[in-house]
């Protein structure tokens, strides 16, 4: 009877054993198979946070981040398509219901914290986003539909700092560093706190949409609000000091920073279609 028990103990702990490894080995292949489901699931828009979270997990005014990071952010962007997002030109935000002059553009907010931004652009055609800057900031840009004309400066750095203000007052010197129309689908575009066409415009030709991510964010307490400038031709304001070759003096133009404009309507809402999930 001892025997027996004995061995009949061995051969229960042993299946026991075999269990517990049996049903290990299964909650690892669970545990996997959640994980892949979670991968092939995830929203081009949860991809894309966690891609922001991991670029900017460092970012503060005027830092860039690594040549790396940059094209990690870059190609995550790339991939994102209108329908990825739920977007078709037809949906009303693309549409100038009250035939304004200028007509209102809708912002769908998609996130926001102390390190970046990430929100779309919806306008109709002939509207525009006027002359403004980022200041700080790293700028991606992914047109996903539709044609824009793109104008974009950086200041004059090849020139003294304070020549053109001397000069001209209330006016500084900038080149331009893009000045064409552009149509999805396009490479993103990015923007350096001090190249890469830190201040531009969009005019919208046809209906288009334009998914932002910013890094860090506009924030007025932290003094990173939103300028905005008016345009002038180098050649309305002659300076003899500045000295440039006159077959370039056409890239470059005098702007004049000014107060939000009066035309300019943003409609902010929440985007909606696919949620994130922060942790």
């Amino acid at each position: 009877m001892g025997i027996e028990r004995n061995l009949g103990d061995r051969t229960k702990g042993r299946e026991l054993s075999e269990l517990l490894d049996e049903t290990n080995t299964n909650n690892m292949k669970i545990r996997k198979n959640r994980r892949y489901r979670q991968k092939i699931t995830m929203s081009p828009v949860q991809k894309l946070f966690l891609a922001c979270k991991h670029v900017f997990a460092n970012a503060a005014p005027g830092i860039v981040p690594s040549p790396q990071h940059i094209e990690i952010l870059r190609s995550v962007l790339a991939g994102i398509k209108p329908e990825d997002l739920g977007l078709k030109p037809d949906m009303p935000y693309f549409s100038n219901i009250s035939n304004d002059a200028t007509p209102k553009i809708t912002y769908l907010h998609i996130y926001e914290c102390e390190k970046f931004s990430m929100g779309i652009f919806c306008l109709p055609p002939s509207a525009e986003i006027p002359l403004h800057n980022h200041p700080g900031m790293t700028v991606f840009s992914k047109l996903l539909f539709g044609t824009m004309h793109i104008k974009s400066y950086d200041w004059a750095a090849d020139l003294p700092a304070d020549v053109s203000q001397t000069q001209i007052p209330e006016k500084r010197l900038a080149k331009i560093k893009v000045d064409a129309d552009f149509t999805a689908p396009c490479n993103p575009s990015i923007l350096y706190p001090n190249d890469g066409g830190n201040m531009h415009c969009f005019t919208a030709v046809t209906a288009c949409a334009v998914l932002d991510v910013l890094g860090p964010p506009y924030s007025d307490p932290d003094g990173r609000h939103c300028a905005y400038y008016r345009s002038f031709p180098f050649s309305n304001f002659p300076a003899e000091e500045i000295s440039i070759p006159e077959e370039e003096k056409k890239d470059y133009e005098w702007l004049e920073e000014i107060e939000k404009p009066e035309s300019l309507q943003v409609v902010v809402k929440m985007y909606s279609s696919s949620k994130i999930v922060e942790n």
